[in-house]
């Protein structure tokens, strides 16, 4: 069973139609990657899988689970919501880090303000997190002495301590420079192998060719072509995506 399946999915903001019926399912284990050109759709899926947006019809389901149907007439409880927003950890391009606290603090304050377990294991999972990425000496720093990478990785290891089913990534190296971005790239290939299932919407396409499982081309608020890196990359069917992809060759 998927972990994750996406059913007809739309979403309008006033009369514009941002997602026309996306389908899609991920096995558990799998890295997603989300290509597109800007205005294609991609960050408006990630919202509405992440319960900060509302699609207008589809079914969003989980383990096999129905956390939203459209078509339904009843309107889901703001628990509801909060309960749902838990299968999801949102990595944003622009960090979202709060600056008044430490790193530490910054891991550790959605743990314990949901009180998902003793203080003492918060902590302790954190520190575990905030070293999976890289970044043990820098536990009590604020965000203002990180750089972006630094402040990326934290990111990641905060929206990790709530132990998601599954991670998606909007963009996560476009607030930074080259030498930043592959050590957050880098740190997305070591949650592979510890069996993380994610959905990265990234421009990076060398780390969609070489770290997905699958990759989805959107194309105006479609999916206009999806598949394995080597049948998108090395044959591309659709001159949309073939276009798009000599203007990534050629930046």
């Amino acid at each position: 069973m998927p972990i994750l399946e996406v059913i007809d999915l739309k979403k309008k903001f006033g009369k514009t139609e941002v997602l026309k019926g996306i389908d899609f399912s991920l096995e558990r284990g799998e890295v997603l990657s989300v290509i597109g050109s800007s205005g294609s759709g991609k960050t408006t899926l990630l919202r509405c899988l992440n319960f900060l947006e509302f699609a207008n019809e589809g079914i969003i389901k989980v383990d096999g689970n129905v956390l939203f149907d459209g078509n339904s007439e009843k309107r889901l409880t703001d628990a509801q919501i909060r309960q749902n927003r838990l299968h999801f950890g949102l990595v944003f391009q622009s960090f979202n880090l709060f600056p008044q606290y430490t790193v530490l603090k910054n891991v550790t304050l959605a743990p314990s303000l949901l009180k998902f377990d003793t203080a003492e294991n918060i902590e302790k999972k954190a520190l575990e997190l905030i070293e999976r990425v890289g970044l043990t000496e820098k536990i009590d720093c604020y965000p203002c002495q990180l750089s972006g990478g630094q402040q990326q990785r934290v990111a990641i290891a905060r929206a990790l301590a709530l132990s998601p089913d599954i991670l998606c990534f909007d963009e996560p190296t476009s607030a930074l420079d080259p030498e930043l971005t592959g050590e957050v790239l880098n740190v997305i290939r070591s949650l592979k192998t510890g069996n993380s299932t994610m959905i990265v919407v990234t421009h990076e396409m060398e780390f969609a060719r070489h770290v997905a499982d699958q990759v989805l081309f959107m194309a105006d608020g479609v999916i206009a072509e999806s598949g394995t890196p080597e049948d998108l990359f090395n044959h591309p069917k659709s001159p949309a995506l073939q276009a798009f992809l000599s203007k990534a060759q050629n930046k």
